[in-house]
């Protein structure tokens, strides 16, 4: 049977080994956050994921949501789930407490978010998307809005969606069409007008009201994003403020239909008609998708841990398998010699995949949180240089987390399918639900070549490339500080020969794109992929050093950091030479891929 237990020992090998999460306790307003308190709230939290909605992951997918009349119901049990969720607290966990929240470290959320996406990707959209819409409600938000909206939706009574789309624009928001005109009978309040399309979370049963942000552009709105404002518009109009609000009138916002989709069942992806629905202006007029980016970096940041979230679960299912599943002998002689058959670990394909698996989900995992918990110093470091620094790293490393990891989750999920064989291909084994549910991931809140060219052609130039070094300085520092270190020379020279050809690629790329912006763009994905191959070596020499000075001091548990030196071993020499490849792609430019002509395709 499918399974899922969150991997705590790892968890905290990262945050309190590797990350010293003690730290954030020394921010003001975390002071609370002890290493103590952070390992006991993932502790309950993985508990209510393992046993609340792992359980309903395949209950989603089967189920899937209904839709009858504008009525949208989710399937069963997922009412029950997640008001047990907001009541436990999960919806306020690191929101502003001045409105509710618990007030915790952002990087404590992005924990919870990983373990969620495993224990069932479906269910976590929902506060997932209330949490992107917090976020911008609070930094764009005025006092008024805030007193109305942020405390219902903190405490989890109602949710939050992004609308974006519309049936003409996806990534090009600047096609937006939606209308919004000023009503003088409503007291500051706007009239809405127009379509949106893929909508998570657009309707539900979930909450008893669902406030939506949408872009809209005013009657005298310049063309293109720069003519693009931001609204609240609630699906009941609030009566009161603040933990007395309750839903009154009906506003003038209704679901068409929803989406029969090919994964993420549980997940309500709707069409919404806005028919005059009122809504409020957020933030300054013609300024909302600098509003909106705050929900859309937040998100993006969320899929790449559903990447991670999807990539784990698998692998841990695939790893079940593979040591129960007997077929075939060992090539240098049985290891089982009492059974009709050796089990699959003993191949060497199959111990590549499970390995790749594994290297991929705990090197990335190291990324994610260290991003997270830069994510708290630039909010709360008193020190401006060092918010400057830290909001710096987590600009340029969005789009590597966004692509990369849900790149990597959709990987992982189908050689999970692979290890299991037809089995893996039958739906009663789950993990085929696991490749349809991670390949939306590559896919919504920009597209992973759009990622690419947001890495190549805006963070890159960036203030003449200042954001590169705040990975690049402490690459180098790192490298420094170990090229003499004989135990972990096998580690320390490929990831000091991949960081050189992503410096050349660097200046390649940048010198290329002045000339000829297709040449940035036929290199973006490739040198994405570079930058995250880096990256991930990165991560893996930092946990290795740990590893060994734990093994040095005398662990209480050596397997657990000899696996460590062990798996930083394989992704040095199986995963890390893929950056060979990528360097001479982007180095033989764009000639090929734009040399076609269109009719020739």
């Amino acid at each position: 049977m499918p399974s899922y237990k969150a991997p705590l020992d790892d968890i905290r090998f990262i945050l309190e080994d590797v990350l010293d999460v003690g730290a954030l306790a020394e921010l003001p307003g975390y002071e609370d956050a002890t290493p103590d308190v952070v390992a006991a709230i993932l502790e309950e939290g993985a508990r209510f994921a393992e046993r609340e909605l792992y359980p309903l992951n395949r209950v989603g997918d089967e189920e899937g949501c209904t839709y009858e009349d504008g009525t949208v119901r989710t399937p069963a049990g997922f009412k029950d789930a997640y008001k047990a969720f907001a009541e436990g607290g999960w919806t306020a966990l690191s929101s502003d407490p001045a409105h509710g929240g618990q007030g915790l470290p952002k990087s404590v959320n992005f924990v919870m978010e990983e373990i969620l996406s495993s224990a069932n990707m479906a269910f976590a959209m929902y506060p997932g998307l209330t949490h992107g819409a917090i976020n911008a409600l609070e930094t764009f938000g005025s006092d008024d809005q805030k007193r109305t909206y942020l405390p219902p939706m903190i405490s989890g009574r109602w949710a939050g969606t992004m609308c974006l789309t519309e049936p003409q624009c996806g990534t090009d928001l600047g096609l937006v069409r939606t209308k919004a005109t000023a009503d003088p009978g409503l007291d500051g309040a706007y009239r809405l007008t127009g379509t949106k399309i893929f909508i998570s979370a657009g309707e539900h049963d979930l909450t008893e009201n669902i406030v939506h942000l949408v872009l809209a552009r005013l009657p005298d709105a310049p063309s293109g994003t720069r003519g693009i404002s931001l609204f609240v518009v609630p699906k009941f109009l609030p009566e009161g403020q603040g933990d007395d609000a309750t839903p009154g009138a009906r506003n003038g916002v209704r679901c068409a239909s929803i989406e029969h989709k090919m994964g993420i069942n549980g997940s309500a992806t709707c069409v919404l008609n806005f028919d005059g629905a009122q809504g409020w202006l957020v933030g300054e007029p013609h300024r909302g998708l600098k509003a909106m980016f705050v929900m859309m970096n937040v998100a993006r940041l969320g899929v790449g841990l559903q990447g991670l979230g999807i990539a784990e679960v698998a692998y841990q299912n695939a790893l079940a398998y593979a040591k129960d599943r007997r077929q075939g002998r060992a090539l240098d002689g049985p290891k089982s010699p009492d059974q009709p058959a050796d089990s699959l670990m003993v191949h060497p394909d199959v111990r590549r995949m499970l390995l790749t698996m594994k290297a991929f989900n705990e090197g990335a995992r190291m990324i994610a949180y260290e991003v997270g918990q830069a994510i708290d110093v630039a909010d709360r470091h008193p020190d401006a240089e060092r918010r400057r620094e830290a909001e710096a790293f987590v600009s340029l490393m969005t789009p590597i987390i966004k692509a990369y990891f849900t790149d990597m989750g959709f990987d992982c999920a189908n050689m999970g399918v692979q290890i299991f064989g037809g089995h893996g291909y039958i739906r009663e084994w789950g993990m085929e639900q696991h490749v349809r549910d991670a390949r939306i991931a590559q896919i919504y809140e920009g597209a992973n070549g759009v990622q690419a060219m947001d890495l190549v052609g805006r963070k890159l130039p960036q203030e003449t490339g200042r954001l590169l070094r705040y990975f690049f300085h402490p690459t180098e520092a790192l490298l420094r500080s170990h090229a003499e270190d004989g135990q972990l020379a096998g580690l320390v020279g490929p990831l000091a020969k991949a960081f050189g050809k992503l410096q050349q690629a660097t200046l390649i790329v940048a010198q290329r794109g002045l000339k000829d912006p297709n040449e940035a763009g036929a290199a973006a994905s490739d040198y994405l992929r570079l930058f995250a191959l880096v990256a991930m070596g990165r991560a893996w020499l930092r946990m290795a050093v740990v590893a060994h000075e734990k093994l040095a001091a005398g662990t209480d548990n050596p397997g657990f950091h000899e696996a460590k030196l062990a798996t930083a071993r394989f992704f040095m020499e199986r995963m890390l030479p893929e950056a060979n490849g990528r360097f001479i792609a982007i180095m033989n430019g764009g000639g090929s891929i734009m040399g076609l002509a269109d009719d020739d395709f």
